[in-house]
């Protein structure tokens, strides 16, 4: 009996719909990278895309364990010399761009190739209960 591998036309992709309110950020972000990647499918193939897509609502009010709301920074280099400029997570999730905090966590553990980029782009992350996706009837994951 030959491998079953499934070509590209051949895939189904649906849509899940996930409230982060709650929720872990590390745990989260798990669950949404294998559904991203195809592995919750009996046809995941690792060089294909077989993946879902994901729509996370309520990102601001993921929750992050220990004092890792106080302590976990995140940094980037403006581009000048000694101009490394850092942000802790809290005031990251108390901005106006909280849903970067999850998109990062999930981005870090997609392949790190073009292959990772696309599935990336399956992601829909924002913050509050509303999202412009519903004509898509997602289907809502209870992870917890």
């Amino acid at each position: 009996m030959a491998t079953y591998i499934p070509a590209a036309g051949d895939i189904t992709r649906k849509w899940h719909l996930v409230d982060a309110e709650g929720q872990t950020l590390g745990r989260l972000s798990t669950m949404v990278a294998r559904i991203l990647m195809g592995k919750h499918r009996p046809d995941y193939t690792p060089n294909i895309d077989t993946g879902d897509f994901v729509v996370v609502v309520n990102a601001e009010k993921v929750k992050l364990t220990g004092n890792k709301r106080e302590q976990k920074t995140y940094r980037h280099h403006t581009g000048w010399t000694g101009h490394v400029k850092s942000i802790t997570a809290d005031k990251v999730l108390a901005g106006p761009h909280a849903e970067r905090v999850l998109e990062g966590a999930v981005r870090g553990m997609l392949p790190k190739n073009s292959l990772g980029r696309q599935m990336f782009r399956k992601l829909k992350v924002y913050t509050g209960a509303e999202h412009p996706h519903a004509a898509q009837k997602p289907e809502v994951l209870d992870l917890g």
